[in-house]
């Protein structure tokens, strides 16, 4: 008589992920997936999710209150190949039993190097550079041509000194620039490492030369930097995002680049994701970048192995430091 066979959970994969990710999950799991890796509405994932027991999904995927009601009754755990989790209900996750986790702690430096790249194509007038040297356009060097921001002394005020924030401070002071911060909580001595801290958001943009938003996405921070905020910078001042698209108001940001009110900016973030505001792509002194900050082969494939971690203690019975709910 044959023993019967060991119940494989199924998943449901809504993207395609790393190779060395998906490999392991097939080794555990019974997969589904979103062949296209196109992405889907919520109605869409939950009709194509069902009868599984696990979601996988990414910072395009909305699981919303339908979406854990019309699987209810199979399903037992969402992942999401993030640290954030605004587009997870984990009310009603908690509702319908369903365990919820993310991937932080793992994309640090991946974040903090986007950051610094952004922040010295910004300065340097990056895009530019590379456009004229593409266009066949460039007639050899000139005293004056595509004049940048030097940093050295430079004031870079960093808006969230979390594990990102302070990343991004490390390799900052290796370009000679002075770190100032705001914080919802003041870092102790030994981590300030003599940064300066701004009690209030408002105080660091009026010393912030170069200001970066590295801060957690909240409803909180939505529509954080408007027309009042930017005003606040110093003239020509640089800004930089590698926190949440709405964290930024478009409008305010576009039009003090346009009048020159401020130097550049540098975004991998975006309103509305992926339709990026048009005006951004019609503007030199802006650099942009497709939500890349975590696109590192190690890095992505270290938030896929926290979350398969996280599901395999999630079936012993223990609680994983990164469940949230």
């Amino acid at each position: 008589m044959k023993e019967a066979q060991e119940y494989r959970r199924r998943i449901y994969l809504a993207r395609h992920f790393p190779p060395a990710v998906e490999a392991r999950i097939a080794k555990r799991y019974e997969v589904v997936r979103n062949e296209s890796d196109e992405i889907m509405t919520a109605a869409q994932l939950a009709a194509e999710a069902k009868g599984c027991d696990y979601l996988l999904v990414s910072p395009t995927e909305t699981v919303s209150r339908p979406v854990f009601e019309q699987l209810a009754g199979t399903l037992k755990a969402v992942a999401t190949l993030a640290v954030g989790y605004d587009r997870i209900d984990l009310e009603a996750a908690r509702q319908h039993g369903v365990a919820v986790f993310n991937a932080p702690g793992v994309l640090t430096d991946a974040c903090a190097d986007l950051g610094m790249m952004l922040l010295l194509n910004a300065s340097r007038r990056g895009y530019e550079a590379d456009a004229l040297l593409r266009s066949g356009n460039w007639t050899g060097w000139a005293p004056t041509q595509l004049l940048g921001v030097g940093l050295g002394g430079k004031r870079l005020g960093i808006l969230g000194m979390g594990r990102i924030g302070q990343a991004v401070a490390a390799r900052a002071r290796g370009f000679g620039l002075e770190i100032h911060y705001h914080n919802r909580t003041r870092l102790p001595d030994a981590e300030e490492l003599g940064a300066r801290y701004y009690e209030t958001p408002e105080a660091l943009l009026a010393v912030s030369d170069i200001f970066m938003i590295c801060a957690p996405g909240t409803p909180a921070l939505a529509a954080f930097l408007d027309y009042r905020r930017i005003s606040l910078l110093p003239r020509n001042a640089i800004v930089i995002n590698i926190s949440r698209g709405d964290t930024v108001v478009d409008d305010a940001l576009i039009a003090a680049l346009e009048e020159k009110r401020i130097f550049a900016a540098g975004l991998d973030v975006y309103a509305n994701e992926p339709a990026v505001d048009p005006r951004y792509c019609r503007l030199n002194n802006v650099f942009l970048t497709p939500h890349i900050a975590s696109a590192t082969e190690e890095t992505r494939d270290a938030m896929g192995f926290i979350l398969l971690d996280a599901l395999e203690d999630f079936e012993r019975g223990t609680v994983p430091a990164n469940q949230l709910c």
